[in-house]
């Protein structure tokens, strides 16, 4: 059996697989709302807007409230402040065709941009998993 055709981050790398369709910028990139967590250390003297920041993050994402999931975490003490952060932002997405490196690094600046309309200073990192490998239960209704 020949191996399937290997897929980076970007899209496939098989020279025989189209290229994925153009999306226009008005058209929604995600599906569904990657997990965003929030840290931020219990000493930080500002406030955590989360619902106002949910609603930036669906526009960013082109996503709902109800697909949002915001979860924050205050955190004793963290290694480094070389970057001076108020908060880190550490994002999981799906992998997707669509999700070059150049669209998700730009929706990481809009996520950082979200957070400086609220005074916060964020480190923003995002890592993609493969939809296959992804499992959820959510609690039954």
């Amino acid at each position: 059996d020949p191996a399937p055709p290997r897929r980076s981050f970007g899209g496939s790398t098989h020279p025989q697989d189209p290229a994925p369709p153009r999306r226009s910028r008005a058209e929604p990139l995600l599906q569904s709302m990657p997990l965003v967590r929030l840290f931020v250390q219990k000493t930080l003297n500002k406030p955590v807007p989360l619902v106002a920041l949910q609603a930036k993050l669906c526009k960013v994402w082109g996503t709902t409230p109800q697909t949002t999931k915001i979860i924050l975490t205050k955190v004793d003490d963290w290694t480094s402040e070389q970057f001076k952060e108020d908060v880190y932002v550490s994002v999981r997405a799906k992998a997707t065709p669509e999700r070059t490196r150049d669209v998700v690094l730009e929706h990481c600046r809009s996520v950082q941009a979200a957070f400086a309309e609220e005074g916060l200073i964020a480190n923003v990192r995002l890592e993609t998993y493969v939809g296959e490998s992804y499992f959820h239960v959510p609690p039954a209704k």
